[in-house]
Parts: structure tokens; sequence; C-alpha cells
């Protein structure tokens, strides 16, 4: 005849295997998901902002840099793309979006590069009655980004640019061609960094 168990016996044998399959069954699912987490905590503490992976790099420099004309800083180990269809005033002032590939650092940066004119810069934007006026400083990377971001939604919707020489206001990007290099370059940017639009 089989021996009774006592009341009191909190960890019965059934209860053992039935601790003993969830645990398992929650490890396996913890490194299950693990292995599916693209999101990792950085705590490097480094800046990867700018931070070009190398695969969009290579699709940079293999497909898209066709449509840029190439500088090549050896001095600064940097390349600097200016997109082929914008425009060169001889003495209208314009402005440029430089894409920077920093070989070093593996990162990539937009510049705007005032042509005929100096910082700080005035640009007035408008589309169907609204208007905005945007004040450019020279300054650094993230603030270059900064104005990339506030202005791209003007951009990707064709809206009119005009930058303030003296007290005239003037066209820039304003024909098919260069709002069409201005949106490539924007993207081709986004792209570089993967902050895809």
């Amino acid at each position: 005849m089989p021996q009774r168990q006592k009341t009191n016996d909190a960890l019965s044998p059934e209860l053992i295997k039935i601790l003993k399959i969830f645990g398992l069954v929650s490890i396996g699912l913890v490194l299950l998901l693990s292995f599916f987490n693209t999101k990792r905590a950085n705590n490097t503490g480094n800046d990867t902002t700018f931070r070009m992976a190398s695969s969009n790099r290579m699709y940079f420099l293999n497909v898209r840099a066709i449509n840029y004309h190439r500088e090549t800083r050896s001095d600064a180990e940097m390349l600097l793309f200016r997109h082929e269809k914008r425009e060169i005033p001889e003495n209208k002032p314009s402005l440029d979006l430089v894409i920077i590939l920093n070989s070093q650092k593996e990162e990539a940066y937009l510049y705007f590069e005032p042509v005929n004119t100096d910082w700080p810069l005035k640009i007035r934007i408008s589309r169907n009655g609204k208007q905005e006026e945007v004040q450019l400083q020279n300054s650094n990377n993230s603030q270059f980004l900064d104005y990339v971001r506030q202005l791209e939604p003007w951009i990707a919707n064709d809206a009119e640019f005009e930058i303030k020489q003296n007290s005239t206001w003037i066209d820039i990007w304003s024909t098919p061609k260069e709002k069409e290099a201005l949106k490539s370059i924007v993207e081709d940017y986004f792209r570089l960094i993967d902050e895809r639009r």
C-alpha cells in the first residue's frame, strides 16, 4: 500500500515538476527573444548619431555617388560630395548642401555651404500660403542635422525657398532639377546615417 503524503508537505513531486517545466520554458523564452532584439542599449558613451553602417557607405559610394561631384580632402581624410544638378551661380547667392564622409570616424555629416553670401543666413520658406523664416548659423554637425530635419518636410513638399541678401529676398533651389537634387541629397544623407524618413 502506497504511503500517504503529509498534508503539510509544501513541495509535492507534482509541484516540483510544474516549477521545473515553468522555469525551463521561461529561460528558453528569454533566450529565444534575445536573439531577435535589434535594439540594444548603447553603454559606450559614444555618440552614434552620425555613424555610417559599412553597407550604407558602400551603397552610397558604389550606386549614389555617380550623381555627385567628389572632392577629396586628404588633409582631413574626408570626401565631400556636391550634387551635380545643383545650380552654380556666378553672382547670385545660393546655398549648397554638401555630404561629407569622414573615413577616420566612419561618420557622415551634412554641411550648408553658402555661395556668394556669408553667415548668418536667413531663409524664407513658403508653400500654399504658409510661410516660415529660418535663421541658419555656421555651427556644428548636430546643429546642421537639426536644420536639415527642420527643412526636410518643406523640401519634400516642393516649397519655395528664398535667401536674404542685404534687404532683398532671392530665390534658391527654384528649378525642378534643383528641387529633385535637394530631395536626393537629403534622402541619400539620411540613408547614410541609417535614419530613414
